[in-house]
């Protein structure tokens, strides 16, 4: 079970990692959106495995490249808004959220419209 510590640890670098990719998506040339989709922290707060959804699919493999090239300057980042409030700074592991993909795609099968139709 999560603590409320383990929760309000995660809640933060859900908004710092929102504001930032949006900041990020906003500077960039294209057009795609990162959402931080959910944050898990391990009970001693020494991980914190970050959830991804990126829109639109084809920036997917590119900007998780990216992101995990530049994993030391977002631990900095965080480490700075985070400073005061905990002794050690997470590790930070990125993994792409599909679920709204699979939901969609469960939602056309349902419709019909899937590539293998229900019979």
């Amino acid at each position: 079970m999560e603590s409320n510590r383990q929760r309000k640890v995660a809640q933060i670098i859900q908004e710092d990692f929102a504001e930032l990719f949006r900041k990020q998506a906003a500077d960039s040339l294209q057009n795609f959106l990162v959402t931080v989709s959910d944050v898990k922290v391990t009970a001693d707060l020494g991980i914190a495995k970050i959830y991804l959804s990126i829109f639109p699919q084809e920036f997917r493999k590119s900007i998780m490249k990216e992101i995990e090239e530049n994993k030391a300057q977002y631990r900095n980042f965080i480490g700075q808004k985070m400073a005061k409030q905990v002794r050690v700074i997470p590790q930070l592991n990125f993994y792409l959220d599909t679920s709204l993909d699979d939901v969609e795609k469960l939602e056309r099968e349902l419709r019909g419209e899937g590539d293998n139709p229900v019979l």
